[in-house]
C-alpha cells in the first residue's frame, strides 16, 4: 500500500495512506497527540518507577521515542514491546523529523537505533530501556500477565475493524498485570463495549487536538 510523509498540525511527520485515508497519528498534532494519550494519560497514570510496556503498532517509533525521553528525564526503568507487522523503511524514516521538533538532537542516535536494531531481539537503548520489537500480527499476541500498560495504538476501526473486537481486548486484557492500564485514542462506543465485556473498566477522558475524547481501561482483577 502507497504511504507518504505529510506534516501534521504541530509541524511533527507522520505517514499517510491515501488509499485508506488514515494515518500513523493524528494529523491535527503527531507529537501532540502521543504526548497527551500515552504519557499523561498512560505512563503517568501508571506512576511507577519500573513499567513494562506494550505497544501495538510500533510504526514511527514516536510512542516510544517519547517514552524513551519521559524515562531517561524521571528515571524510570521500562521494559518496553513494540509489535509491528509491517516495519516502515529506512527512507521513511530518515524523513521523520521526531528529533529536530522535540529539539532532542543529543537523543538523535538513540531514535535511529531503535529503528536499526534486529527484530524479535531485546535490546538496550539507554540506561534503564530496553526494547523488544516484535514483527508480529495483533492477532498472535500471546502473553499472559506480563505487561503493566499498553498502547493500544492500531489503525482506526473505520479501516481495520478487526483489529477493535472483543477477541483482540481479551488478548490485551490477558497481556496486562492486575491494575494494568490501556490507553487509546479511539473513543468509539462500539470499542468501549468491546472492552468492558472482557472484564475492564473503561473511563472516557479528554482527547487530544482535534479529538473530543479517548479511552482509558484497566484490570482491576
Amino acid at each position: 500500500m502507497k504511504r507518504e510523509i505529510i506534516i501534521t498540525s504541530d509541524g511533527s511527520t507522520t505517514i499517510h495512506m491515501p488509499e485508506w485515508n488514515e494515518q500513523y497519528h493524528s494529523k491535527h498534532g503527531a507529537i501532540q497527540e502521543a504526548y497527551h494519550v500515552f504519557i499523561k494519560n498512560g505512563l503517568e497514570a501508571h506512576n511507577a518507577k519500573q513499567i513494562s510496556v506494550l505497544e501495538i503498532g510500533f510504526g514511527t517509533g514516536l510512542n516510544c521515542f517519547i517514552t524513551l525521553l519521559e524515562a531517561a528525564k524521571k528515571g524510570i526503568s521500562i521494559d518496553y514491546v513494540g509489535v509491528e507487522a509491517y516495519p516502515i523503511q529506512e527512507d521513511e524514516i530518515l524523513q521523520l523529523n521526531y528529533v529536530s521538533e522535540l529539539d532532542t538532537r543529543n537523543f538523535a542516535h538513540k531514535f535511529e537505533e531503535m529503528h536499526l536494531f534486529p527484530w524479535n531481539q531485546k535490546q538496550q537503548v539507554h540506561d534503564n530501556f530496553y526494547l523488544t520489537k516484535r514483527q508480529q500480527f495483533i492477532k498472535e499476541i500471546d502473553d499472559s500477565n506480563t505487561f503493566d500498560l499498553i498502547y493500544f495504538d492500531a489503525f482506526g476501526a473505520r479501516v481495520q475493524p478487526e483489529l477493535w473486537t472483543e477477541a483482540i481486548f481479551q488478548k490485551m486484557y490477558n497481556s496486562l498485570k492486575t491494575n494494568g492500564i490501556l490507553v487509546t485514542y479511539s473513543a468509539k462506543g462500539s470499542v468501549r463495549r468491546a472492552m468492558q465485556a472482557v472484564g475492564f473498566t473503561v473511563t472516557r477522558l479528554p482527547g487530544p487536538p482535534g479529538k473530543r475524547e479517548m479511552l482509558r481501561a484497566v484490570k482491576e482483577k
